[in-house]
């Protein structure tokens, strides 16, 4: 692990924060590594307001948006809701039907067959609304690439009002509205809206037109924040708004398909939904169909939720089951084929199930931690997902590959691709070669980020509580790791769990100073490291614990060395 201490924040500026919060120096410090420097910044930080969130009318393309849905409800035209099959996809299927269905009786919902359609605007899915007489179709989480089909559905006398988040092509879909803060040519002063957040925007901009009450929209907020820690976009800026009250819907009154997938936890975090709730709304799109997502999210009646929570429940069960045998018959083809030493991670099985790959690709990246493309058949073709180690672009690598590909779309650090089987020794080769040549090679060593080097001393319950403060936590906002030299064990050091795996010890920096509880998962193995009253240095983040209804401060092992200062 390469241990990074993050530079060292303007010590005027934090001084100042300091003061004018009244907070201490590293909890100042730690806000102006975030960009907060003004006593407004913090408390916008501090207490998100709903009333800080951006027109919907900046994004390019709203108001005809707004006014084609608008025509359609008025003119009592047959409306089709369309998302993909994912996390985001079905949330924001999900939020657009809830809140349009008790203003307009004639909306429907589709979410593409993940084997026999594939991600996407579908033909097929096109076909359907025209035998049905659907003149509208609003597709979410989906659709800034599809140029043919969106032509298509126009032939056959279909609008699209397309919400996406995805990155454009180089050309734009010819739909009545494309709404998408990415577009090069959209002023949307934050680009890092995930598809249900678009799909929020669309339905306040609409609130908004008509001067209805947009407090009402509030109801809807835990399906965004949902999206929001699944899709793992930035907490930032709107983001951060959105998933603060989110969250607060999710603790106060969520909507029975959520309550049902979480259970009685509170309260309820970004983490629980990353765990918990997102997994299972997933393994019905991997496993079966999405549309019991959907179907689980829009339920009003609580008795049948928790009948079709313990549906979806079944199909996580098998995926985790396919999860894990996919996974060590890729890591022992990596092995067979002597693989190790690349640059890149690509492996192939035709009978690997579609709906798993991407998790197995994100399993492999934490093994090899390298760039990671996971392929199986899909009809004629091979499909892909990939994902990438931090601060590579594996989108970027993709587009260096384009010759050999199919179609592909998606993020950063998470995409997907299919190709002809004719091509796949030729891309994977590529995909090696671009990687070689573009990829900085210390970013194929797993790295910590560390915020700030403090005493244990400075941890104290205000500390804490402070931090706790910073929430919710996610990417551009992550929950704080710090940095404490010379630790030493008092003496209660062992390995536990089933397979003596994690770390557990309680820790002192100096005599007479506070002892601290420590957890370490998947750091047995430095047991010997800690033995013997060796001095030794951890990185570490904080949380509490609770035993026998006594709650304390722990330490949250990432990773410990031996110290060479004490």
């Amino acid at each position: 692990m390469r241990w990074t201490l993050k530079p060292k924040p303007d010590s005027i500026v934090s001084e100042k924060l300091s003061e004018e919060l009244g907070v201490s120096l590293p909890v100042a410090k730690l806000l102006v590594q975030r960009g907060i420097e003004t006593f407004q910044e913090a408390k916008d930080f501090f207490r998100p307001d709903l009333d800080k969130l951006h027109d919907p009318f900046l994004m390019k393309d709203m108001d005809l948006a707004v006014k084609r849905l608008s025509e359609a409800i008025e003119n009592g035209e047959n409306i089709m809701i369309y998302g993909d099959y994912d996390v985001d996809g079905t949330s924001s299927v999900s939020l657009v039907y809830s809140w349009l269905k008790f203003r307009h009786p004639n909306v429907a919902t589709y979410i593409p067959d993940r084997y026999e359609e594939g991600y996407g605007i579908s033909f097929q899915g096109i076909d359907f609304a025209a035998d049905n007489d659907i003149s509208l179709i609003v597709a979410l989480d989906c659709g800034i690439k599809e140029i043919e089909k969106v032509a298509y559905a126009r032939s056959k006398g279909i609008d699209f009002i397309i919400c996406d988040h995805h990155r454009p092509g180089a050309e734009i879909p010819e739909a009545v509205a494309v709404l998408d803060p990415k577009r090069t040519d959209c002023d949307y002063p934050y680009d890092e809206l995930c598809g249900c957040g678009v799909g929020f925007k669309l339905i306040q901009a609409y609130t908004q037109f008509h001067n209805e009450e947009t407090d009402s929209l509030v109801t809807y907020l835990d399906l965004v924040a949902t999206a929001i820690a699944a899709d793992i976009v930035p907490i930032t800026g709107e983001n951060r708004i959105l998933a603060y009250h989110g969250l607060h819907v999710l603790n106060v009154a969520p909507r029975n398909g959520l309550a049902s997938l979480i259970g009685n936890r509170k309260p309820v975090t970004i983490s629980d939904v990353v765990f918990i709730a997102a997994p299972r709304i997933n393994a019905a799109g991997r496993m079966k169909h999405g549309q019991h997502a959907v179907n689980l999210l829009t339920e009003e009646d609580p008795e049948k939720a928790a009948e079709l929570a313990g549906e979806i429940e079944v199909f996580n069960s098998d995926r985790r089951d396919a999860d894990k045998i996919i996974t060590e018959e890729a890591r022992q083809q990596i092995i067979e084929l002597e693989e190790e030493n690349r640059m890149t991670t690509v492996v192939y099985n035709e009978h690997w199930h579609k709906g798993v790959i991407g998790i197995v690709a994100s399993r492999l990246t934490e093994t090899w931690y390298r760039p990671t493309l996971v392929f199986t058949k899909s009809g004629e073709k091979l499909a892909a997902s990939a994902r990438s180690v931090r601060g590579f672009d594996v989108y970027e690598a993709l587009e260096g590959c384009k010759d050999h590909i199919e179609q592909f779309g998606g993020h950063k650090y998470a995409a997907g691709l299919t190709l002809m089987e004719d091509q796949f020794e030729n891309f994977k080769q590529k995909f090696e070669e671009v990687v070689s040549q573009t990829i900085d090679k210390k970013l194929l060593t797993p790295e910590i980020l560390i915020d700030a080097e403090i005493d244990l001393e400075e941890i104290t319950p205000k500390f804490y509580r402070i931090l706790k403060q910073f929430a919710p936590f996610g990417p551009g906002n992550m929950s704080p790791v710090f940095l404490t030299r010379g630790l030493i064990d008092t003496g209660f050091g062992k390995c536990v769990g089933e397979d003596r795996s994690h770390l557990k010890c309680q820790v002192k920096q100096r005599d007479g100073g506070p002892a601290f509880n420590v957890i370490g998962f998947n750091l047995g193995e430095k047991l010997e490291m800690i033995k013997d009253h060796k001095r030794f240095d951890a990185v570490y983040s904080i949380d509490e614990n609770t035993w026998n209804g006594n709650t304390t401060l722990q330490l949250k092992l990432r990773d410990i060395r031996e110290s060479v200062e004490f």
